[in-house]
This record gives C-alpha cells, sequence and structure tokens, in this order.
C-alpha cells in the first residue's frame, strides 16, 4: 500500500538535539511506505516500491534499529543490509546499534515511473545481529540538491586485498555520513563541489590522544572527491580529483556510474584509490546533500547528527583504546564522557621575526573546587596545539564526573608548535560551543558560548575567554 508523505516537513530528534530533518517535496515527485519494514536474519528479502514523477537522483530515509546490537561489543557489532534498485546493488547499510537512528542514503539515478528498493539481510552480519527494524521508509527524489546528489561519490569499503577482511568496515573504521561543500572556481559559472566522508575511527594516521586534542574527536573526516561542474551542473571533464594514499590529491582515472566516481578506502586511514580491488562486497552511497555553514568547524556535522558520537566513543571502547581508570594527568585517551568538546575560531597574524614557530592555541579549563589547577586540551605537548586558522573543534579532559556547572573558566594558550617563536600574535574570536556526553555518549545541550576578540602575543600568552555565569 502506498501513501503520500504529509505537506508538513518531518523532524526527527533525540534528547531535543534535531538529528534529521526532511523538506516537504512536491506530491508528484515523492512517494512512501508507510510503518516498518523488518529484515531478518534467515527471512526473505524485503521490498519497497515508488513511484518516480521526473527523472533525478533518488534518497531513502528512514529510523534504524537492530536489536542485540552494539558498536561497543565484539562479536554485535553492527547488523548490515544491501539495498538494492531495481535489482541492482547500489549501497550497503550498517547498522551499528539497537536505538532507533535516522539514516538517508543515495539511491542514485532513476527515471520517471515505477522503481522498486530490495533490502536483504547479509551474513556478514555480526554473530548477535538478527534483524534490522526500518520504521518509516520513504523514497524521494527532491527537486532541490540534485546536482550535489548526482556528483557524489560511491565508497567501496576496504578489502586488505589480496589477503584482509573484504568485511572489515562492518566491525571498524565504518562510514558514517557524508556531507558537500561548493564554491565558485575561476570560470565564471562553474562551481567546484568538495565530498568528505566521517568514518567511525582510523586504524592507521593519527593517534586518539592527538586527534582529541587537535580535532576534537576519534573519528577520521576526509574530503574524498572534488570536481568542476558548470552552469547546468555538468561535470566538467578531466576535473575530478581524490585524496589518495599520503593525503596526495591525484586526478580521478576510475570508472563513473552515471556521474557517482567509483573510490574504495584502500589505506588504514581511509584515504581513497580510484582501482577498485577484485570482488570487494561492500559499497556505500550516504546521502551527501547536506553541506555546513562557512563558519563552523567541519564537526559541526557530527552535532547535528549525534548518533556519531556514540559510534565514535563505542568503537574507543570495543578496540581498547579507553584509558581505565580515566585520568586527566597522562595523554592518554580517557573516558569519552569526561571530556569538554569544544570549537573555536582564531586566526594567526604576521611573524614578528624570520625563525622559530608559528604558534597554536590550546584551551584551558580551571574548575571551581580546584581553580589553581589548569587542565589543557594538548596536555602540555606542543605539537597537539591547534595550528590551523579558521574555526577548529579540540577537547579538554577532565576529572570523571565533571560537568558544565563545575567549569570556573575557559582560557585560551598560545604555544608555538615547534622549535623557537616567530612571535606571531594569534587572536581567538569565538567559542562556537562547549558540551560533554550523556551516560549513553550522546552530547548534551552547548553549556559554552562566547564571542569576542583576544589577541595572544609571546608577551601575554594566555588570556581568560569565558567565566561561569554567576548563580
Amino acid at each position: 500500500m502506498r501513501a503520500r508523505v504529509r505537506d508538513t516537513a518531518l523532524a526527527l530528534t533525540l534528547g531535543g538535539v534535531p538529528l534529521l530533518t526532511f523538506s516537504p517535496a512536491p506530491a508528484p515527485a515523492l512517494a512512501s511506505a508507510p510503518g516498518t519494514l523488518v529484515v531478518e536474519r534467515d527471512g526473505p528479502a524485503r521490498s519497497l516500491a515508488f513511484t518516480a514523477a521526473r527523472d533525478g537522483e533518488a534518497v531513502i530515509g528512514f529510523t534504524a534499529a537492530a536489536p542485540g546490537v552494539s558498536w561497543a561489543r565484539a562479536g554485535a557489532e553492527s547488523a548490515v543490509l544491501s539495498v538494492e534498485l531495481d535489482g541492482r546493488h547500489v549501497t550497503d547499510l550498517v547498522v551499528p546499534g539497537a536505538d532507533p537512528t535516522p539514516r538517508s542514503l543515495g539511491l542514485g539515478p532513476v527515471r520517471q515511473g515505477e522503481h522498486r528498493v530490495t533490502l536483504r539481510f547479509l551474513g556478514a552480519s555480526a554473530p548477535a545481529a538478527r534483524r534490522v527494524i526500518l520504521e518509516r521508509p520513504a523514497v524521494r527524489v527532491p527537486e532541490a540538491d540534485q546536482v550535489a546528489l548526482r556528483h557524489a561519490p560511491i565508497v567501496v569499503g576496504r578489502t586488505g586485498w589480496p589477503l584482509g577482511d573484504p568485511y572489515q568496515n562492518v566491525r571498524t573504521d565504518t562510514p558514517l555520513i557524508a556531507w558537500h561543500e561548493s564554491r565558485p572556481a575561476a570560470t565564471p559559472g562553474h562551481r567546484v563541489l568538495e565530498y568528505s566522508v566521517v568514518w567511525s575511527h582510523e586504524d592507521g594516521g593519527t593517534d586518539g590522544p592527538a586527534l582529541m586534542a587537535r580535532w576534537g574527536r576519534t573519528t577520521d573526516v576526509e574530503w574524498v572527491y572534488r570536481v568542476e561542474v558548470d552552469a547546468t551542473g555538468r561535470r566538467v571533464a578531466g576535473t575530478g580529483v581524490y585524496q589518495g594514499p599520503q593525503h596526495l590529491t591525484l586526478k580521478f582515472r576510475g570508472r563513473y556510474e552515471g556521474d557517482h566516481p567509483l573510490l574504495q578506502t584502500c589505506t588504514s586511514n581511509n584515504n581513497m584509490c580510484d582501482v577498485i580491488s577484485p570482488g570487494a562486497p561492500l559499497r556505500f552511497l550516504p546521502d551527501a546533500s547536506r553541506t555546513r555553514p562557512a563558519d563552523r568547524a567541519r564537526e559541526v556535522v557530527m552535532d547535528r547528527e549525534p548518533w556519531t558520537y556514540r559510534v565514535m566513543a563505542q568503537e574507543m571502547i570495543r578496540e581498547g583504546r579507553i584509558e581505565r581508570p580515566s585520568d586527566p594527568a597522562t595523554r592518554a585517551v580517557g573516558d569519552p564522557r569526561a571530556y569538554l568538546f569544544a570549537e573555536l575560531a582564531k586566526r594567526t597574524g604576521a611573524p614578528a621575526t624570520g625563525w622559530g614557530s608559528a604558534p597554536g592555541v590550546s584551551l584551558g579549563v580551571r574548575l571551581k573546587d580546584a581553580p589553581s589547577r589548569l587542565y589543557r586540551s594538548d596536555h602540555g605537548e606542543r605539537t597537539w596545539s591547534i595550528e590551523r586558522d579558521g574555526h577548529a573543534a579540540t577537547t579538554v579532559e577532565l576529572p570523571r564526573g565533571t560537568t558544565a556547572a563545575d567549569i570556573a573558566s575557559i582560557e585560551a594558550i598560545r604555544q608555538p608548535v615547534g622549535l623557537g617563536d616567530n612571535g606571531a600574535p594569534a587572536t581567538v574570536t569565538a567559542i562556537h560551543r562547549g558540551f560533554f556526553l550523556d551516560r549513553g555518549y550522546l552530547p548534551r545541550r552547548s553549556a559554552v558560548r562566547w564571542n569576542g576578540s583576544v589577541t595572544l602575543t609571546p608577551q601575554a600568552p594566555t588570556a581568560v575567554l569565558w567565566t561561569s555565569p554567576s548563580p
């Protein structure tokens, strides 16, 4: 039975935090199936029919849950569904938990008319996984965002070919969400589209303590593919590039499916290759239609999908990367719920000398019950200070049980990141947010926000940015 989606937008929230909003589309462009689909390990595939009133890129959205599954437990990491469009495998869905979570996937191009989405339970799912429950599944062909959807990369799962595990992304470093950014190209009327992906972690590359200090999370966030499009949204031949091994920007010479480039995660730190290993079974086409505000750090895409923080924490726990007991005096990653997750804005001025390293900025926190002690985001390691300008996320580890109400003040610390000091000033202009994770590893409401302008120099390397409001 089919039903039209109502003309009101459907906003899904968890703990009062918006997770995903389906904007209404004109009724002829959207068809949905009400109710619930249950896809079982030993059961048949389940299907969803829809009608596309026009040609375009289709997107499927639903709330997904897998009873008995937890990304934190070995043997229960995830349930996996294969998603087919009209009998053709288009993407896979990794469901890493039992809590209902809004998800949105690309389906690729469709023609006007009748279509069918088929979902199959994969045997590569964790042993504890028995079923996936999809609430309110709906397929849409949105009028907006068609160009962004049309050029989004298909990411083939990491296999470690020829001797690796072809299904490793169902247990580690799984792709969670994607987004795109757009900027003007050199040719008038043209644009450059850049696509990025958030993975649950990276098995290689920057270690967890440095990730928390320099990036404010242990997920891996990487740009994947970049391409120029003309005023009509068509790909400009020869402009496609991707982020290859060693973070090199390489010309894309691989295969396209329509306008979707086919790339594969081929390194332990989630860089791409445009040659696909034989028989790679997993492929991911997350909905990349959303973008991020220009005046926020990339981590804001995680903030609006809070479940990504839970998966991030659970992978660290399962892989034994969390210090027990959690101790802010050490550099090891402690309990993720003991961290203040902050985002700041900064810029670096011109060097005063021609010699020495540039300054970074770290955050320090003082608590009301021990104001003489300063907890630093960089743990005193100069290379963990934030050198990049713009908007950046970081974390400050605090004693377990600390809440926002326990914080007395937050200060900025100027710290040269290498040998010497070139004397450049560093100006901090904002703290966009500061939150803790709750018991279930989801972000609490931000309790910290500050706007102003504080310039740090070699002569005055620290300054208080925020103080707790009076009761």
